[in-house]
């Protein structure tokens, strides 16, 4: 089997770092194998902030949710969506800017996951260790405020990165049956297969390290589903100009 399959499928988040900090030359590196991603139409529409203030770090890690491996981590960068950049020139090239449209939006944001996760594929390829951090959204509006972003930026979610002091369990993913469909989408099967799975899962969180609730992965994402999420998200968007026409 390749390495890198390997390297992928061994994927853990890691909430745990030594202090060691890491070499310079190397974190450009990842950014470059971080650009290297696709990108719908060239657009590049993804910008990513390096973190270094010891203030403003402990300020979003309490913003999203206490986490304290956002100041812990050798390095934290928060990654944005950004349409800013591009649609600097359109009145240079006599055009007026759309940027507000929905799909320019997807298009952005894509950019962001697929950057973020080469970059990951990367260090992780070298020892290191990372978390996303999705806890930015809690406020997006002081994240953004603290981090000066323009309006047609906004803050997709943040990545801690530095070399593990902890070798946690990989968690189980669902069943290829089940995300793998053939020609078209169809449910057949898939039950039975799902409710193996939240025993593996029930399993997997009352064995791991540290110990564990026990819940199943049903129980878990229809909590998530059942619940207002972050209902600030839609205003907050509109007030950094994404609008969704």
């Amino acid at each position: 089997m390749s390495s890198v399959i390997d390297l992928l499928k061994s994927h853990r988040s890691i909430r745990k770092y030594t202090d060691r900090a890491i070499d310079p030359d190397l974190f450009a590196e990842l950014i470059v194998a971080g650009q290297s991603a696709a990108t719908s139409s060239f657009l590049q529409g993804a910008t990513i902030v390096r973190v270094t203030d010891k203030e403003t770090r402990s300020a979003i890690a309490k913003l999203a949710g206490n986490q304290g491996w956002v100041e812990a981590a050798a390095e934290f960068m928060i990654f944005c969506a950004d349409l800013k950049r591009a649609g600097n020139y359109c009145k240079e090239y006599g055009k007026s800017f759309e940027g507000d449209y929905t799909e320019h939006f997807m298009i952005a944001t894509v950019d962001v996951a697929l950057m973020a996760q080469s970059m990951v594929a990367a260090a992780e390829s070298v020892g290191l260790g990372i978390c996303y951090i999705g806890g930015i959204r809690n406020d997006p509006a002081q994240v953004s405020e603290l981090l000066q972003l323009p309006r047609g930026v906004y803050p997709v979610f943040g990545l801690c990165l530095g070399y593990p002091d902890q070798d946690p369990e990989v968690k189980p993913r669902l069943p290829l049956s089940v995300v793998l469909k053939q020609e078209v989408y169809n449910e057949e099967g898939d039950r039975e297969a799902i409710a193996a799975y939240d025993e593996n899962i029930r399993e997997y969180y009352r064995t791991r390290t540290g110990g564990g609730h026990g819940i199943s992965w049903t129980e878990q994402v229809s909590s998530l589903l059942s619940e207002k999420a972050r209902p600030h998200m839609k205003d907050f968007l509109a007030t950094q100009g994404f609008k969704f026409r």
